[in-house]
């Protein structure tokens, strides 16, 4: 929703259609909505603030700090103390809210300066401009660093069928310590959805990065759509899409709390809804694990 231009773009992006989008998800129940300052440098917060004007509730609002950019929009990492207050203050002016329901580090960089960065979000949340705080891509040894400091809210890390790195520690430490997992790309960023093909792949936008992304080429491509294939008909069985199918997956583990899903308008919305009740047998999950172990081999 932030829209093209910027270097992780996934192309252009009608406001209108994102607007609608975030309140047909709002009609059907979702009440949080998580974001980023860097998303279209700005823009995507600001679309967040248009798509709830008006409402009578708005839901929980997340977004994240520590990725700034200069004026040509060249992007970096910044864990300054008076840097994340900046950005605080800024993202509290686009999304037109008064506190931040969750502040997240986007990324833990650049390293050295992890315990000045949460210490500053520690700061924010006494002062009441944030309600919690959590990290994002950061491993183990950076939790702890951090939680020797303040307390960990919540985690948000990549975890799909085709990206599993967090299995074997941070899974397992983010539910021994109590932090919520709220999981991104559950769909490997559209790939899972069911919709993707190669003539859509083939079109994308100059500036979509997943342009370059190995598992959107071959020979990655075919051993992943045919995983799709299982995934829509797993989906027939009960109604469901496969990218429902896939975001069931990642709630299936039970460290993850939670799975972000991105969509571009109201109709990719109606696609994804079911995900929220809809969960995977054990058998269908055996299915899942069986067929990418035999890809994979």
């Amino acid at each position: 929703m932030g829209g093209g231009g910027w270097q992780w773009a996934w192309g252009p992006q009608d406001d209108q259609h994102s607007i609608e989008a975030i309140a047909r998800a709002l009609d059907h129940g979702i009440n949080w909505i998580d974001t980023a300052a860097v998303y279209g440098l700005g823009h995507s917060e600001e679309v967040v603030a248009r798509a709830l004007r008006g409402r009578a509730s708005r839901p929980y609002i997340f977004t994240k700090c520590e990725r700034v950019w200069d004026e040509k929009g060249r992007i970096g990492g910044s864990l300054k103390a008076s840097s994340i207050r900046r950005e605080c203050e800024a993202s509290l002016r686009r999304l037109q809210i008064d506190v931040i329901d969750l502040y997240q580090i986007h990324w833990p960089e650049p390293d050295v300066d992890i315990e000045e960065g949460w210490t500053e979000m520690a700061r924010l949340q006494a002062e009441g401009k944030v309600r919690y705080i959590g990290v994002s891509n950061f491993n183990v040894g950076q939790m702890k660093r951090a939680m020797a400091i303040a307390p960990i809210t919540s985690l948000q890390p990549p975890y799909s069928i085709l990206a599993r790195e967090i299995e074997d520690e941070i899974l397992p430490f983010a539910r021994r310590s109590g932090i919520g997992v709220i999981v991104y790309s559950p769909m490997y960023s559209g790939l899972l959805s069911g919709s993707m093909t190669r003539k859509r792949i083939a079109v994308f936008a100059p500036d979509d990065w997943r342009r370059h992304n190995v598992n959107f080429r071959e020979p990655q491509l075919s051993r992943n759509l045919r995983l799709v294939e299982l995934l829509r008909e797993i989906g027939d069985r009960h109604q469901r899409t496969p990218g429902e199918v896939a975001i069931a997956w990642t709630l299936h583990h039970p460290a993850v709390t939670a799975a972000i899903v991105g969509v571009r308008s109201a109709a990719q919305t109606d696609g994804i809804i079911g995900a929220a009740t809809y969960r995977l047998s054990e058998q269908e999950f055996e299915e899942i694990e069986s067929a990418v172990h035999q890809e994979l081999v």
